[in-house]
């Protein structure tokens, strides 16, 4: 069979590429066998392989004036290319590359080029827009060891977004790009004894890298006072006993705010603990008959589900204090409440052992025509919302990309 065809070919002439002796200034679509001189002096150039081939079919492309690098050469197929369904570009000056079909999943295979840097045919970079919602790790409350002196609670982690939020812009991603994306954790709960105080944990920052984009980080929680004030982060944590300030919210200076002040801590016995700071207002203040409440967190339906975040928790103290709506942890006596898991809620205040701030969460919304990859050591998930896919990163640190 394979002779036949030998013969055949070299008596109808077939054998070998056909140059096209006039270059192609428009966009084309491609025979097989053919060789083709692309002039894109004047305006990028399509070039579309055959609609239909059989294995060993063969296409040749060559920049004509040295212009790909300026003005590119896109190759688009109906079948693969180089094993991708993606469209593929000639962008380096004086380039040329040859393409042989070979089957169903690898489609049209580069298999001989010339002037090439890192790759014959690369895969072009398409922008689109994705809002974000990225909430760092809330901080834990603190602990003062006496039943008379109580901890504040853990400031929220903070909380940035565009969507809905006309003053924010969404980012502009592109495919074939890594972007590393950070999930921070919540800061640890500790004890505390008669003796000695503990000083809330602050949280951990979430962030969106990459190359292109501004990073885009949210500042961890700061950590409840005891008896020092409290910490400052992306929500302030909640001052402790003897009058102590809480701490500043808005660590990284962002507009909007990405969080609230922590409360101020009585300054009369009992000593009770000040709330921490949210996402959607300050931790509250605590006198000597009632612990400060969490400063409540903001809603936000990226999702396509309304889910609030970013709840300040509750001061420590002898009255039980409630966290911020969000995921902020009840202040307690002996144990204050942790904030709950991928909301970066703060963690309670308290007299013994204070809570553990939540963790935080990044969530991505863009066109459902695109799809991620997500490396390893992220953990995320993929949901369909309308016309919009959403990803959801709830622990890790890892790469991601978009095709």
């Amino acid at each position: 069979m394979a002779l036949t065809k030998l013969i055949t070919d070299l008596i109808d002439g077939s054998l070998g590429t056909d140059w096209q002796a006039t270059p192609k200034t428009a966009n084309f679509t491609a025979v097989a066998g053919e060789g083709y001189f692309v002039d894109t002096t004047s305006a990028a150039i399509t070039v579309t392989l055959p609609s239909s081939p059989t294995a060993g079919d063969e296409v040749s492309v060559v920049d004509y004036a040295g212009t790909a690098n300026t003005n590119n050469i896109t190759i688009t197929s109906s079948n693969n290319i180089n094993g991708t369904s993606d469209d593929h570009l000639i962008d380096y000056e004086r380039g040329g590359v040859s393409m042989v079909y070979v089957d169903a999943t690898q489609g049209w295979i580069a298999y001989n080029a010339t002037n090439e840097t890192a790759s014959a045919l690369r895969i072009p970079i398409t922008n689109f827009n994705a809002d974000y919602l990225v909430v760092a790790g809330g901080a834990s409350g603190g602990a003062a060891g006496n039943e008379n002196r109580s901890g504040g609670g853990g400031g929220a982690g903070g909380y940035r977004t565009s969507y809905n939020d006309g003053s924010v812009s969404a980012m502009t991603l592109g495919t074939n790009t890594n972007y590393t994306i950070t999930v921070g954790a919540g800061g640890a709960g500790g004890g505390s004894s008669s003796t000695s105080y503990v000083i809330g944990n602050d949280g951990n920052n979430s962030s969106i890298s990459g190359t292109g984009i501004t990073t885009l980080s949210s500042t961890g929680g700061g950590g409840g006072g005891s008896p020092t004030a409290g910490r400052d982060g992306g929500s302030g944590g909640g001052g402790a006993h003897g009058g102590s300030a809480g701490g500043s919210g808005n660590l990284g200076s962002y507009t909007p705010s990405e969080g609230n002040n922590g409360g101020t801590g009585n300054g009369e016995s009992p000593y009770n603990g000040a709330g921490g700071g949210g996402a959607g207002a300050a931790g509250q203040n605590s006198t000597s008959s009632a612990s400060g409440n969490g400063g409540n967190g903001l809603s936000n339906s990226i999702t396509g589900t309304s889910v609030t975040y970013a709840g300040g928790g509750g001061g420590g103290g002898g009255t039980s204090s409630t966290g911020g709506t969000g995921g902020g942890g009840n202040g307690g006596t002996n144990l204050g409440a942790d904030g709950t898991a991928n909301t970066g809620g703060g963690g309670g205040g308290a007299d013994v052992t204070s809570g553990s701030g939540g963790s935080g969460i990044v969530i991505l919304r863009y066109p459902n025509t695109f799809a991620v990859t997500i490396g390893s050591g992220l953990t995320g998930s993929t949901a369909t919302d309308g016309s919009d896919k959403v990803t959801t990163f709830t622990a890790g640190t890892g790469t991601i990309s978009f095709s």
